[in-house]
């Protein structure tokens, strides 16, 4: 899934994927290629692994692709952390630390879909090659772009070695357990165009996609994968090395749904050092 929007998004050079959905290309008489998946480190969707020729699509759906266009998370571990960096004259520019503060990272989580900021560290994500944002940002915190926030001159003429700014933002809340007894144990759901949607996977996927639930969930680790149950949901495929469950695959089949129960519990313990 997001993994095959990463690439589209890096080839038009357009910041992270936000968001990805789904239409019947019968309805609009669109035609396309069947795209089976990609590796994250291609520089063009054409490197990936493409099945078939034009107007062949298993299922009929077309894929729509957002991206945060104007900002993006560099070097991190997956798609809600890296390094800060701005779009400027069709360039990338990294942010030095003085000039981001909470308010700022909260924007930047929102918009390259993520959920709230965790950790804000100047030299995190290493520095960047290119040049320095020439300017301040004053976001209030509840606009939904970066680019909706004011700017003025910084107030700072140069940023030191180990100030570019490094964000670490929650996963997106959009996975969750339920019918367990705790938040970490029950069937998987993903809230999916607006509704929370059953996932499924096959047997020998199973141990991969549970390790990334109870991951993003912050619920340690896999203790059980249980029978799938009688409800089918849409299939989903890992590596299991995942951050979060929208870096997997989506196949579209219809598979029993997933149960799973992990080693954590309601409560979640944070360790992390950070200035907010």
């Amino acid at each position: 899934m997001m993994r095959e929007v990463k690439v589209v998004c890096r080839e038009l050079d357009c910041g992270n994927p936000v968001a990805e959905t789904r239409g019947p290309l019968i309805e609009d008489g669109r035609r396309g290629v069947t795209m089976w998946s990609c590796r994250r480190d291609e520089s063009s969707i054409r490197q990936c692994n493409i099945i078939g020729g034009l107007g062949v699509c298993d299922g009929g759906y077309y894929r729509h692709v957002t991206c945060s266009e104007s900002v993006r998370l560099v070097d991190g571990a997956g798609l809600c952390s890296g390094r800060v960096e701005v779009k400027s004259n069709q360039s990338w520019a990294s942010v030095c630390e003085a000039d981001f503060d909470r308010q700022d990272a909260e924007v930047v989580c929102r918009d390259v879909g993520c959920g709230a900021p965790a950790a804000l560290q100047g030299g995190l994500y290493g520095e960047g090659e290119g040049q320095t944002w020439d300017k301040e940002f004053q976001c209030k915190g509840k606009e939904s772009l970066l680019l909706d926030c004011d700017t003025s001159d910084r107030k700072h003429n140069t940023c030191l070695p180990g100030n570019a700014v490094g964000l670490t933002c929650s996963e997106p809340d959009d996975v969750r357990l339920v019918g367990g007894d705790s938040r970490c144990a029950g069937g998987v759901e993903w809230y999916d165009q607006g509704e929370w949607r059953t996932v499924g996977a096959e047997d020998w996927e199973q141990e991969d996609v549970a390790a990334v639930v109870c991951r993003q969930m912050g619920c340690g680790s896999t203790v059980s994968v249980l029978p799938g149950n009688t409800t089918r949901g849409f299939g989903v495929d890992c590596d299991g090395d995942e951050s979060a469950l929208r870096e997997c695959r989506r196949t579209y089949d219809l598979l029993p749904g997933l149960t799973v129960i992990c080693s954590g519990n309601n409560k979640i313990h944070y360790t992390t050092k950070s200035k907010l």
